[in-house]
């Protein structure tokens, strides 16, 4: 079979695509600043680089078949100063340059690159269409929010562009809030329900784009798997949900009738997340009609039927 080479692969879900990868038969090889720690398998390595230094094992790039950029900074891991919010946008723009490099100098025989973007691209859910009406849930030719994570998503879709001008097909995907039950979002919002608490973000009618973790996967296999796919598509469920009704489903999928939903005042998120309650206030629909007409199938087209598979 083919051999993917990831960037990104220990985090949450790097560590589901390659589990996946490895059920298909595929070899995986995943750069990492430490691949010491790490022992190989047969399909199975781990090489080295450093985004920083803009190094990389060459060997690693002469192998692959397909490249997935999967690497950067968690965007809520830590409260945004300027000096975090710096190394969110570097660590996806130097290292899509860094790959852009190694491709560039290297013979290979990459036939693809399947590139993480994110939804933080668009900015409000309803934007004027000019004509005092609204344009609603966002597509894919919209254009990015003037905003951080807007001009971020901006630079890090432009940074690993030139792989398309050296022959490689180009797939990015625009991923929304990503449902697994080993991390991420999902793990914030349990917090408060094991003291029966269904903490509602302000008022809770922003709308969530969201993406149960094995259709993210899925998505990622199948844009190796069907040279057709090119360019940007959004990696959202098809049923967005408003805060408050995804808050009271979780709940109701942990808790039964046994639960007391809260509101989070608007202020109290700024206290405490700084500039990066705007995120979390902010609505964003989303639509992922172009990937469904490229014949991709979600398996968890609505949270209810993912809520069960995550907890």
């Amino acid at each position: 079979m083919a051999t993917v080479l990831i960037t990104g692969g220990t985090g949450l879900i790097g560590t589901a695509l390659t589990k996946e990868l490895l059920n298909k038969d595929y070899n995986v090889i995943i750069l990492t600043r430490s691949p010491e720690k790490y022992s190989n398998t047969s399909r199975l390595s781990y090489a080295g680089w450093d985004i920083e230094k803009q190094t990389i094992d060459k060997n690693a790039i002469t192998k692959a078949d397909y490249i997935i950029h999967l690497a950067g900074a968690g965007v809520a891991d830590k409260r945004w100063t300027t000096k975090r919010k710096n190394e969110i946008f570097e660590s996806r723009t130097k290292s899509s340059e860094l790959i852009v490099k190694v491709l560039k100098e290297n013979a290979n025989a990459v036939k693809g690159v399947v590139s993480a973007s994110g939804i933080g691209w668009y900015g409000s859910s309803s934007p004027s269409d000019g004509k005092g009406t609204e344009k609603y849930p966002f597509t894919e030719i919209d254009p990015s929010a003037e905003d951080f994570l807007g001009t971020t998503c901006q630079a890090w879709e432009a940074s690993i562009d030139p792989v398309v001008s050296l022959g490689k097909r180009l797939v990015k995907f625009r991923t929304g809030v990503v449902m697994s039950k080993e991390g991420g979002a999902l793990k914030e919002f349990k917090k408060p329900l094991r003291f029966g608490l269904a903490a509602i973000l302000g008022n809770g009618k922003q709308m969530m784009s969201w993406i149960h973790i094995d259709d993210l996967v899925s998505l990622y296999i199948y844009a190796i798997e069907n040279e057709k796919l090119q360019e940007v598509y959004n990696a959202v469920a098809p049923l967005p949900l408003t805060n408050k009704k995804l808050v009271l489903q979780l709940a109701r999928c942990i808790r039964g009738k046994f639960f007391v939903p809260i509101f989070i005042p608007s202020f109290i998120l700024e206290i405490v997340l700084g500039e990066m309650s705007i995120e979390v206030l902010k609505s964003a629909a989303v639509s992922c009609e172009k990937i469904k007409k490229e014949g991709y199938s979600f398996l968890y087209p609505s949270f209810k039927a993912a809520c069960k598979t995550v907890l």
